[in-house]
């Protein structure tokens, strides 16, 4: 199969409206090639005339560890193109970065998740472009965590860097089918373009998302493999909490939590006797783990560790939003008092709790902590967004 990226660089009639324009890339270190060149450079090996480049959070590099580490502009010292911060003093390009370039290409790798900020970068980018009378093309990369949707949605005024629009957690679309969903329901008039993968079959084995020929390289420090993607849209909301995500370990946000004061197995036996059909798809398997950073550093915790992988992973049957919302519940069922949700500012969010904010609203803290509401109950919620999810993006859909 073939990636935008790699299209673009074999096919002439593909680059032909390129010349005479001025470029701009959009790009991190998973911007690379087949042959792992990183697109900034073949693209300007290939004659394209680059006149700047954007680096997403954690930096063009990649280099920013945590959240809310912000990136500094800075001038390329190969090429001495403008590399412009889209997570530093601003979010959003401003006018004079968008003056930088006649054609934005976008080329980040995705998680397939509506908190991961790039989904919102990519809106930022055309919302700005729209304005600018500029043209945005994306160099489409596989979703992950293949077609799959799963959340609630995002409810209206809850808006933010990780919410960029009314959709669920899981959201099932690559950013090139993501950003013509965002040119409809925004209303955008520009110029926008996607250049599609070929033979890319997100629903099929071997790779149920992710190509089995292709090495995977981190879109951000820690999303190491590709456990961690498909687990992600679960394991994320951690960041809402008290709990350890794994960060300051080698594994980070492939835990459905890490505790000095949880006992693992208790947690996933009261899953068990809950939702059982909630944990199917992967394997649960308890461990410990002492972090160098972050939260509980230097402190043993007992945690749950996801596989889905190898023989235990079911493309279709897993369902992490589900999970780890079950291992939220389980713990508030046997730790009643436990101070579980972390209230402290979440991508610049001052006001709501991050759990919200990572959510879209406050319907899952509730759920978890109404010792009343059964799974049933957050199903039922989550059937009925699912579905007129799907129904939504039904027509953007490029690959299935």
């Amino acid at each position: 199969m073939k990636f935008g990226i790699d299209r673009l660089l074999a096919e002439p009639e593909l680059r032909a409206p390129l010349e005479g324009k001025r470029v701009s890339l959009v790009a991190h270190p998973a911007s690379v090639t087949a042959q792992l060149d990183h697109s900034l450079d073949a693209l300007i090996q290939r004659g394209v005339r680059v006149t700047s480049a954007f680096g997403p959070q954690h930096g063009l590099k990649g280099d920013k560890q945590d959240n809310m580490v912000e990136t500094a502009d800075e001038t390329d010292p190969r090429y001495g193109i403008p590399i412009f911060s889209l997570y530093g003093e601003v979010r959003r390009p401003t006018g004079q970065m968008m003056s930088s370039a006649d054609i934005f290409l976008f080329d980040l790798q995705d998680l397939g998740c509506r908190i991961y900020t790039f989904v919102t970068t990519l809106l930022y980018v055309m919302e700005e472009a729209a304005k600018a009378g500029k043209a945005v093309w994306v160099l489409d990369r596989p979703n992950p965590a293949g077609g799959p949707v799963e959340g609630t949605l995002l409810q209206p005024g809850e808006e933010s860097f990780v919410g960029a629009g009314p959709m669920v957690m899981r959201h099932g679309m690559t950013l090139g089918e993501m950003g013509h969903w965002f040119k409809d329901h925004f209303e955008l008039d520009l110029d926008y373009r996607v250049i599609e993968m070929v033979d890319w079959k997100p629903g099929q084995a071997p790779g149920f998302g992710w190509p089995k020929d292709r090495v995977w390289i981190n879109p951000s420090p820690n999303a190491a493999n590709l456990n961690m993607a498909r687990a992600y849209a679960g394991t994320v909301m951690l960041e809402g909490t008290t709990l350890s995500e794994g960060r300051g370990t080698t594994r980070p946000l492939e835990v459905l939590f890490g505790a000095p004061d949880i006992a693992a197995g208790d947690v996933l036996r009261e899953m068990n006797r809950m939702a059982p059909m909630w944990l199917r798809g992967c394997a649960l398997r308890e461990c410990w783990f002492e972090p160098t950073f972050h939260k509980h550093a230097g402190t043993l915790c007992n945690a749950l560790m996801v596989h889905a992988e190898g023989p235990f992973h079911d493309h279709h049957e897993f369902r992490p939003w589900r999970l780890q919302a079950l291992a939220f519940k389980a713990i508030r069922k046997l730790y009643p008092d436990y101070d579980l949700w972390r209230d402290f500012p979440y991508e610049y969010e001052l006001e709501r709790l991050a759990i919200d904010v990572i959510n879209g609203g406050p319907t899952l803290r509730e759920w978890v902590d109404d010792a009343e509401a059964e799974p049933g109950d957050l199903d039922a919620l989550a059937d009925a967004d699912e579905a007129a999810w799907r129904e939504t993006i039904a027509p953007h859909l490029l690959y299935s």
